[in-house]
């Protein structure tokens, strides 16, 4: 799962900017909007996954690492 493309943004983004993105999404997203859409559910929850690592700077850090480990090595088949 990319976190990166969830929130919308790029491995560049600011603290800032992935606070941003997932207050938009999680607002548009939110279940008390959408009560009876299950998609829009797991989208929710699949925000709220992103920001718990990408809105952690050690989270963050580690995700980066293990994400171009695997990028590298599913490439490599």
């Amino acid at each position: 799962m990319d976190y990166y493309q969830i929130l919308g943004i790029d491995e560049q983004a600011t603290e800032e900017q992935v606070k941003q993105a997932y207050r938009k999404l999680a607002k548009q997203y939110h279940p008390d909007l959408h009560p009876d859409d299950a998609k829009a559910e797991a989208r929710f929850k699949d925000i709220v996954e992103a920001y718990g690592i990408l809105g952690n700077r050690e989270k963050r850090k580690t995700y980066g690492k293990l994400f171009w480990l695997c990028f590298l090595w599913c490439s490599g088949k």
